[in-house]
């Protein structure tokens, strides 16, 4: 180190933890973080890994940018331009505002697991039970952490050691890499493929049943891809009348969890919870944070004897869900008793069916608000409103386009540059790329966040050379 080296002006902790401004953090984080955020600065100044600052000043600001960066949180809100619903990377459903009061109740003390009519010890598969019942027509149903946990839980109970019978067609991939055959083996049951990949026929399954080592038929709603062609598949009644003909149940994987009727949201035919309790399946499980609208959840619902025999499997403790969750469930699920309340409370329905007119008129007041930030700014962007598509997302309706309005911006070679200062934005801007343009899709981006779209673009116009 030599002697005009700018290492040897840094000062001690010691010394740092003696000014005013470093005492201000102490105030706010405590002494002890403070000192070990202290150390880190200048263990990387020493390191040449961080500048050395000329002032007091600068030695200030090295320090509170760290305790910035090391006291956000790893989970941060963040605005949705990608023109995705239902992003799995971002949360998928936004929360209705009557599922966030109710989280926000339940996160003190409650009733979670206490009768408040006998004051004795209740049980927290009492809450979202009658709603479920009242929504789907089901005689009783438990949720769970999630509908791969729902569907876990449905084959450990009536399938552990023996055989499932699952279509060729059906052994689909859900999020994350997790695979039918996956969650039926951790189910420790045994999984046996009927048909082939395009034709399934009842027969197919009645063969298996037959020959005694099937204790489930699990029928799998291939939510997130479609098939066409030459194809054929059992009807869920079909699967109905050879199980109860056989001794054995029926669970269907319906995934999305649909209350509504898909048409009066613009989209194609989606089945429900409801015609799968109809039809007279044994068990349904389907997402509480998918097309339902609501908080992470897996509901199992069913007859009386089917939610039972799961509920009193050792796997449904480890798989319940906590107080907070079924606040918020509750909330969701209440809405659903007015069908065209849900549509206007719950945002991911609101998103999916709002006019794209309306979403164009948004998309110019904000570019007319980026304008009046500064002159030129917009042109600096070269910022344009554009027709798109938005997509359902979260591993519904594969094929649906909904037609949107989407701000694009001209980044050219600069694309990856810009995205990423959108992200660096307060709170972040996640938009999409599409051959060298930007998209932020008005659908997905909530109507009070247009203030907030504005500022990051102006943010990121005045950032261009």
């Amino acid at each position: 180190m030599g002697a005009t080296d700018p290492r040897r002006s840094i000062p001690s902790v010691d010394r740092l933890l003696e000014r005013p401004w470093c005492r201000d953090l102490i105030a706010a984080h405590g002494q002890s973080w403070i000192t070990g955020r202290l150390r880190a600065v200048l263990d990387e100044m020493r390191a040449g890994r961080r500048q050395v600052p000329d002032t007091d000043e600068g030695f200030a600001a090295s320090v509170r940018t760290e305790v910035a960066h090391a006291s956000s949180p790893s989970l941060r809100r963040v605005v949705n331009a990608t023109g995705v619903v239902l992003h799995t990377n971002l949360g998928r459903a936004p929360l209705a505002a009557e599922a966030r009061r109710a989280m926000a109740a339940a996160a003190g003390y409650g009733n979670v697991e206490f009768d408040l009519r006998t004051g004795e010890r209740g049980s927290r598969y009492h809450h979202c039970v009658e709603l479920v019942r009242e929504l789907t027509g089901a005689e009783d149903a438990v949720v769970v952490n999630n509908n791969a946990g729902a569907v876990a839980l449905a084959l450990t109970a009536f399938a552990a050691g023996r055989g499932v019978a699952v279509s060729h067609g059906e052994l689909v991939e859900i999020g994350g890499g997790f695979r039918i055959p996956e969650v039926v083996e951790a189910a420790g049951a045994r999984l046996v493929t009927v048909g082939t990949t395009n034709r399934t026929r009842r027969a197919d399954y009645r063969r298996a049943t037959e020959r005694g080592d099937v204790a489930a038929i699990l029928k799998v709603h291939r939510s997130n891809f479609s098939m066409s062609g030459f194809t054929e598949e059992a009807e869920l009644a079909e699967l109905v009348e050879l199980g109860a003909a056989h001794g054995v149940p029926v669970i269907h994987d319906l995934g999305s969890g649909l209350l509504v009727d898909s048409a009066a949201l613009g989209l194609p035919y989606e089945p429900t919870p409801a015609e799968s309790i109809a039809a007279g399946v044994d068990l349904v499980a389907f997402s509480g944070d998918k097309l339902l609208g609501g908080a992470q959840a897996g509901v199992l619902a069913g007859t009386a004897a089917g939610v039972a025999r799961a509920k009193s499997h050792p796997l449904c403790r480890a798989l319940r869900s906590d107080k907070v969750t079924l606040a918020g469930l509750e909330a969701t699920l209440s809405l659903y008793r007015d069908p065209e309340r849900a549509r206007e409370r719950i945002p991911a329905l609101r998103m999916i069916g709002t006019a794209g007119r309306r979403l164009e008129r948004r998309a110019d007041a904000v570019l007319a608000a980026v304008g009046r930030r500064g002159a030129g700014l917009r042109r600096a962007l070269r910022a344009e409103v554009v027709a798109a598509d938005s997509l359902v997302g979260g591993g519904a309706f594969p094929d649906a386009r909904i037609p949107t309005a989407a701000i694009s911006l001209g980044a050219g070679e600069r694309a990856e540059e810009w995205l990423a200062r959108l992200r660096a934005h307060d709170p972040p801007v996640i938009a999409r790329r599409r051959r060298g343009r930007l998209l932020l899709d008005l659908r997905t981006i909530a109507p009070e966040e247009d203030a907030v779209v504005a500022a990051a673009l102006a943010s990121l116009a005045a950032s261009v050379p």
